[in-house]
């Protein structure tokens, strides 16, 4: 830990996040270095705190948690001595609205517990849409609990159950909750991971020799040398030992499954595969889709830096119109920053981002980003653009209007800070002072990801509540908060 003050980058806080990522991998020695690569390229998934937990015969369980880049907390081999072991597992987390401060140390997965039969860590990505009534409900018959986390839910009913191994009580223990959950977990001989009936989280499968990975996207296999073999099914359990290899459950009932389509837009990293597609080639495919439906003649197609640049090449390869980088993202300004003045806080979005002006000049320029949450972002770039010569600005975005947060594991403003929950498109263009803004429809999003006819109304193939307002999944506790869900009408 060091005592520099970390502020949330103004051009990141404008962006739906990723809660987590999670890594795991048995059967290889120093399994915490290859965690902390793997970690490492999962790092677009959680950029604010990161912990590993290991296991040796010798010395028992091992952990540490930091704040911070995992490049700047788990490479050195003074850290990762202290991590022995042949199995281990990782997670690196965005902190949620609210959970600031001191205490978010402890909310820092992988969360440990030591049971009568054995201890376990566990790491989990998504969110639990239930875990106030259940953690209601546990402190009532006994439980303490030390983080605020949905996560040590999990152990707190594993230490209630019954069951005969540790894999058993965790099997019981996710029965008894609702949401999304991909879970990556560890024994003393055993690597476990799991996803949610629905399979709204990622989670995939590598061989690394003779030991084995799991981990939220194939990027993180990629880094560690490991051979991709496939996703975790939704609603599957697998359960690896170096004697038995990998052991396949289905212990929940089954549901379609609703993989979040977001995932494509944003979330995963372009160089990796989701259904055996790339990210990459799918963003491009949204870009083409977006061109078709909402043509505008202009002199250039920009990319918003760097989530919108596959969006935006498809975009140009399908209009024609010359593709070109008008906006230059700086590279070693990271989503934190030490900002010591209020005249330096106050540059905001230039931090990250300048304008190529000799580009820009005089052209009718048209922006692609992945999506537009609050708006306040949007309107800084388009300041920009404008100062530096542009005759006209265009918004392109790469996904339908964002009007209904998120509860499965995605960091969303509540709904009346989403600019699509209160204006129009007409509205949000004028509030962003533009030529024009067009979103993708829901059906072409479809489109783009491989659904020919676009979206099923009856029985939609992924989870798109934050675009459609349909939620796959009763968000239970906000409903008991009152949240309001889309009626009929809507």
């Amino acid at each position: 830990m060091t005592d520099k003050v970390h502020y949330a980058h103004p051009f990141d806080d404008d962006k739906l996040r990723e809660e987590c990522g999670v890594f795991g991998v048995i059967g290889v020695a120093d399994a915490a270095s290859f965690v902390a690569l793997g970690l490492h390229a999962l790092q677009h998934r959680g950029q604010e705190a990161g912990g590993i937990v290991t296991y040796n015969p010798e010395g028992g369980f091992h952990q540490a948690r930091r704040m911070g880049y995992v490049r700047d907390n788990f490479t050195s081999r003074e850290v990762i001595d202290t991590l022995p072991g042949a199995i281990g597992v990782g997670h690196v987390r965005y902190s949620t609205s609210g959970d600031k401060g001191p205490a978010v140390i402890r909310n820092v997965q992988p969360f440990f517990g030591e049971f009568a039969i054995g201890g376990a860590a566990i790491a989990h990505n998504g969110n639990l849409t239930n875990a106030v009534a259940l953690r209601r409900e546990l402190i009532e018959r006994g439980s303490i609990f030390q983080s605020s986390s949905d996560t040590e839910c999990i152990i707190h009913l594993m230490a209630r159950s019954m069951g005969r191994t540790l894999v058993d009580r965790m099997e019981d223990a996710l029965r008894k909750v609702e949401g999304a959950f991909s879970i990556v977990a560890m024994t003393r001989t055993k690597l476990v991971g799991v996803r949610d009936p629905l399979g709204i989280r990622p989670l995939v499968l590598g061989k690394l020799g003779a030991g084995w990975v799991l981990a939220s996207e194939t990027c993180a296999l990629d880094i560690v040398g490991a051979e991709f073999l496939r996703e975790i099914e939704p609603g599957e359990m697998v359960v690896i030992s170096a004697e038995a290899g990998v052991e396949s459950f289905f212990p929940f009932r089954p549901r379609k499954p609703r993989f979040c389509i977001f995932e494509h837009v944003y979330f995963s990293r372009p160089d990796s595969l989701i259904a055996g597609r790339s990210v990459y080639e799918t963003r491009e495919a949204i870009g083409r889709e977006l061109a078709r439906e909402t043509p505008v003649e202009a002199d250039l197609v920009c990319p918003v830096p760097d989530s919108g640049t596959p969006a935006a090449i498809g975009y140009a390869r399908e209009s024609g119109i010359p593709f070109g980088m008008g906006i230059i993202r700086n590279q070693y300004v990271g989503r934190t920053f030490i900002e010591p003045t209020d005249q330096i806080r106050n540059m905001g979005v230039r931090l990250k981002l300048n304008v190529n002006r000799a580009l820009i000049r005089g052209k009718r320029v048209i922006l692609v980003d992945d999506s537009v949450v609050r708006g306040t972002t949007s309107r800084k770039i388009k300041e920009m653009v404008l100062d530096a010569g542009a005759r006209e600005v265009h918004f392109r975005i790469a996904s339908p209007p964002t009007a209904w947060p998120c509860f499965y594991g995605v960091d969303t403003p509540n709904r009346e800070k989403l600019l699509a929950a209160t204006m129009s498109e007409e509205e949000m263009r004028q509030h962003l002072g533009v030529d024009s803004l067009r979103f993708i429809s829901l059906d072409g999003l479809y489109r783009a990801v491989g659904e020919a006819k676009g979206r099923d109304p009856h029985a939609p193939r992924f989870c798109d509540a934050c675009f459609s307002g349909e939620y796959p999944v009763a968000p239970a506790d906000m409903l008991e908060q009152g949240f309001e869900m889309k009626t009929a009408a809507e």
